[in-house]
């Protein structure tokens, strides 16, 4: 659809882009990255033939740029730019009739049925025909920006420019545009070529990624190639870290703020004395948000968690809506469940056992109420029915350091290993199979960090930290277990 070999241009004086190539297909949503002053507008102007080149060629269906006159130009090609702007106060539907310039015949315009259809379909496609007899002038800023994309793509163009086109829309507005443009590309196959300044958006909605640096051409790739951690804090110059996003495979990055320095000096930790002893509750208060990782009631996945609840319920607990149910019992004792991390169990928790862990670089505090009343061998839960019930062994893991995400998941393995050995070496059996135990029906885990102070990459069975965690689940879970026993038999 679209090639542009070897270009070189800009204004007066010394070319702003050098030696630029890439090329966009037909249906290709197509992003343009780069800092300020990379080139990314003066690219767009000189597809758009508002700026002309120096060298190099602009093939647009395989046809010279130069080649093509203003109104041939305007049937292939449309143009939204930034700051949409309209002198005269004309109503929605006339300023999008506009749009269809290109498409006038002879010396007296006239106004066709195809005209008329072509702005009404457009108005629909875009959510602005209910105020078709507006004046422009009385839209919001989003509204007028759907305003003048629907005056662009009544032009029926096969390219569409823009030129950040998200610029001061909120959230729902940016994500209607891009929704649009993104069925408009797949389903009606417009090719849209876009420059972003919003990394995020570009690497959920686009096919490609042109990243420009100092004028030229950086890469040209995949979003997931094109958004890669080293690459984008070299060219923009920041601390950036990519993510996959939580829904979509797409790529995502996160600014890294500097901590003052007084700050990153004083290291935060938690340990036995943060831990309170309620009737039927364990609390932890963290002074801090903790990075972490769960399967708790609440606070389940990846987050970042100020208070930690382990609490006691009934062994006939109603379980068919506990989620709701744990939100409301968090709400009342004073704390927020969008920043705690819950669990539950059918163990009195004063029968827990805690330990704290120093190490020359790290330390970790373990704690862990642990019950075998529903105890099962994994290798034959087959032969169990599916039925909710309280978790019995529920395990804490606070690390005071700085871990990796590999090390977070490896801190689960290493803890489930311990629990399982923690079974295996207290005879626990399954009372269905009367096999060896491997766990509950239910338990839950948390790991929490204060991601301060050194790195830790690894947390592996045999590394430094993994010891630390294997000695401590097994040192904890045998205890609690014995307590608990000692419970039954009174």
């Amino acid at each position: 659809m679209l090639s542009v070999h070897e270009v070189t241009g800009g204004y007066a004086g010394a070319p702003v882009v050098k030696n630029i190539s890439f090329e966009v297909e037909k249906g290709e949503l197509f992003g343009i990255l780069g800092p300020n002053g990379s080139g990314k507008t003066t690219i767009l102007k000189m597809l758009s033939g508002i700026l002309p080149h120096k060298s190099g060629d602009i093939l647009i269906k395989g046809r010279n740029l130069s080649q093509y006159t203003p109104k041939e130009l305007a049937k292939i090609i449309a143009v939204l730019p930034q700051h949409s702007s309209q002198a005269f106060s004309y109503t929605v539907k006339e300023t999008v009739s506009l749009g269809r310039y290109a498409h006038q015949k002879g010396w007296f315009q006239s106004w066709s049925s195809e005209d008329e259809e072509a702005v009404n379909r457009v108005m629909e496609q875009t959510g602005i025909s209910h105020f078709h007899d507006y004046d422009i002038q009385q839209l919001s800023g989003g509204e007028r920006q759907r305003v003048f994309l629907a005056q662009a793509l009544a032009q029926e163009p096969e390219v569409l420019l823009l030129d950040e086109p998200t610029n001061h829309l909120d959230l729902s507005y940016q994500k209607e545009l891009l929704d649009l443009l993104s069925v408009w590309s797949k389903d009606c196959g417009l090719t849209v070529i876009s420059i972003f300044h919003d990394l995020n958006l570009a690497g959920l909605y686009c096919d490609r990624l042109l990243l420009l640096e100092n004028g030229e051409v950086n890469i040209n790739h995949v979003p997931n190639e094109v958004l890669k951690e080293g690459r984008i804090r070299e060219v923009y110059r920041t601390k950036i870290e990519k993510l996959p996003h939580p829904r979509v495979p797409a790529p995502q990055m996160v600014l890294l703020p500097e901590r003052p320095k007084a700050e990153s000096r004083f290291l935060n930790r938690i340990n036995p004395a943060n831990l309170e002893a309620r009737e039927d509750l364990l609390v932890i208060r963290s002074p801090f948000p903790l990075k972490t990782m769960s399967s708790g009631v609440t606070g389940s996945g990846t987050g970042w968690n100020r208070i930690f609840l382990n609490r006691h319920v009934s062994k006939n607990y109603d379980c068919s809506d506990h989620r709701a149910e744990m939100a409301e019992f968090i709400r009342e004792i004073g704390f927020e469940p969008g920043e705690t991390v819950g669990m539950m169990t059918a163990v009195y928790v004063e029968d827990h056992s805690s330990k704290f862990y120093e190490e020359e670089n790290f330390s970790v505090y373990v704690a862990v109420t642990a019950g075998i009343g529903n105890a099962v061998d994994a290798s034959k839960s087959e032969a169990h029915s599916y039925h909710l019930s309280p978790g019995t062994i529920n395990t804490w893991i606070f690390v005071n350091g700085n871990l990796t995400e590999e090390a977070f998941i490896q801190c689960i393995m290493t803890a489930t290993e311990a629990k399982t050995k923690a079974l295996f070496d207290q005879k626990v059996k399954d009372a269905v199979t009367g096999t060896i135990a491997t766990g509950t029906s239910t338990d839950s885990i948390l790991i929490a960090a204060t991601q301060q102070g050194e790195s830790l990459e690894y947390a592996g069975t045999i590394t430094p930290l993994g010891k630390v965690i294997g000695t401590g689940v097994y040192e904890c879970t045998v205890e609690a277990i014995k307590n608990s026993q000692r419970r039954i038999k009174k």
